[in-house]
């Protein structure tokens, strides 16, 4: 691959997954965005998304487009696949990632490839949840409320605690053990029905400090969800907890059926997301034209364990096991 645009790149996530492609795809990484700035080994390119002209100047040439931010992601998604570009989509947003999956023939027309559910949450839940076997899948994130998160994921959670769901007890790995999750609105839970046997799947989050689960919790309450709806409300919201780091950077993830389990661990979100992002760009050869998820086109165990290889925290597990 000659040239590999990631849009974002230089963000949270961007930077984590350019650091890999770099190192496989020297001299190829281009760096997009409003504010790029060039990261070592990576070429910068000023890119404003809302203009059409601009994005189509920036796709010139490239092989590979991979999102890291959520925008009109299917304008993005058809103008590379309306000129014969990959795409890799890191979004968690379910309905952002529908709208890309309806171009699948497109894509097949033009003989480009789009992978979707591409990160941790969706992206390695995807993959664990096809690792377990049965019809109802239960799906457990617990994130380090330590770790520092870029403003647009901050905003993505703020944005999904008005869907909370229920609870339920979930057991993760150690030193974690069993805790109550809450139902959030990852889309994991609405594309594993379409491309697993499972038919019944839910999703549920934690964080690691247990007091700031709570204080999530709390915000499913009507009152206080309309509370944080309010613009300044929200803008205060969104400052303090890019300042306030309470916790720690690690996360496990687990999915779990009446008969088995699976699960994976390690430390700082973002970078697993951008080894994931990576790894579905290497994918990208083998795969058949059109749209699909990352769970459709890898075989999992062999993925997980390849992630937790690259992930470079020297904390990543990936875990399989009977339930007892």
């Amino acid at each position: 691959m000659k040239r590999i645009v990631l849009i974002g790149g230089y963000g949270a996530v961007g930077r984590e997954a350019a650091a890999l492609l770099t190192r496989w795809y020297p001299g190829s990484v281009v760096v997009a965005g409003r504010n790029p700035r060039a990261l070592p080994g990576t070429s910068a390119l000023r890119l404003d998304l809302d203009d059409p002209a601009d994005l189509g100047r920036a796709l010139d040439g490239a092989d590979v487009v991979v999102l890291c931010v959520d925008h009109d992601n299917a304008a993005v998604a058809r103008a590379c696949f309306e000129r014969g570009i990959h795409y890799v989509d890191v979004s968690a947003d379910h309905e952002r990632l529908l709208a890309v999956e309806r171009l699948h023939d497109l894509a097949v027309e033009h003989g480009a490839s789009g992978v979707l559910s591409v990160g941790l949450a969706p992206g390695i839940t995807n993959l664990l949840a096809r690792q377990v076997t049965g019809h109802e899948v239960r799906i457990g994130v617990l994130l380090g409320s330590g770790e520092a998160h870029g403003p647009a994921a901050l905003a993505w959670t703020l944005d999904g605690l008005a869907g909370m769901g229920r609870p339920w007890r979930m057991p993760f790995p150690a030193p974690y053990g069993r805790r109550k999750v809450y139902g959030f609105p990852f889309s994991d839970q609405y594309s594993l029905p379409r491309t697993s046997e499972a038919v019944d799947v839910r999703t549920g989050m934690c964080l690691d400090s247990r007091a700031m689960t709570a204080v999530l919790a709390a915000a499913r309450l009507p009152g206080l969800a309309r509370l944080l709806a309010a613009a300044p409300v929200r803008r205060a919201l969104l400052a303090l907890l890019g300042r306030v780091h309470l916790g720690s950077d690690g996360f496990a993830v687990t999915a779990r059926s009446a008969y088995d389990s699976a699960s994976f661990t390690g430390r700082r979100q973002s970078r697993t997301t951008g080894v994931v992002a990576a790894l579905a760009v290497r994918e990208l050869a083998s795969l058949p034209p059109g749209v699909r998820h990352l769970d459709a086109c890898v075989d999992p165990a062999p993925f997980l364990t390849e992630a937790a290889r690259w992930d470079g925290t020297g904390a990543a597990h990936y875990d399989q096991s009977d339930v007892t």
